[in-house]
């Protein structure tokens, strides 16, 4: 599994200058982000960690994740990607986090549809949530692939934001 060189390298060198740091939690993506993360170079000197959190009972005892709610959808909404991104950042003491959460292949729960929500959070505030949707013949390690590289691309722009601003 190769991810574009580029956009790791990039990415390592925006957190580095800015001396932030970064963690994640994983659903749908189960560890491709933490790999990604993992492959940047000088990781250690950014990235905190992360953990993958597949079930409804995870995410709640791990990431206090509101049970009722995660019950009401599956796991899978915007809020608690959300909430997902908030208390990971908590857990791990960082300034950025990435939380993912969704399908990456169509079942009942999700009518029949791939999609997942991820969210963005910096220093305690969340800043940017989307929803994405693939093909539903999409194959499951092509959508979760799919989704670490689109998901590093947001990165990417928000991290450029926050630079041209300082």
């Amino acid at each position: 599994m190769e991810f574009q060189k580029n956009l790791l390298e990039y990415i390592s060198q925006s957190l580095m200058t800015t001396d932030e740091t970064i963690s994640v939690a994983e659903s749908v993506t189960s560890g491709c982000l933490q790999l990604a993360f993992s492959q940047m170079p000088n990781a250690s000197m950014f990235y905190k960690g992360g953990l993958t959190a597949y079930t409804l009972q995870e995410k709640v005892k791990l990431l206090n994740v509101d049970a009722h709610e995660a019950e009401e959808c599956d796991c899978v909404s915007e809020n608690i990607a959300e909430t997902m991104a908030l208390n990971v950042a908590k857990l791990f003491e960082s300034d950025w986090s990435i939380a993912t959460t969704g399908y990456c292949t169509p079942i009942r729960n999700s009518s029949y549809k791939i999609f997942a929500f991820f969210s963005f959070s910096y220093k305690g505030e969340i800043i940017l949530t989307k929803k994405l949707e693939l093909h539903p013949k999409t194959q499951a390690l092509n959508a979760q692939l799919y989704y670490t590289e689109f998901i590093l691309g947001c990165f990417k722009s928000e991290i450029n934001q926050l630079l041209i601003l300082k």
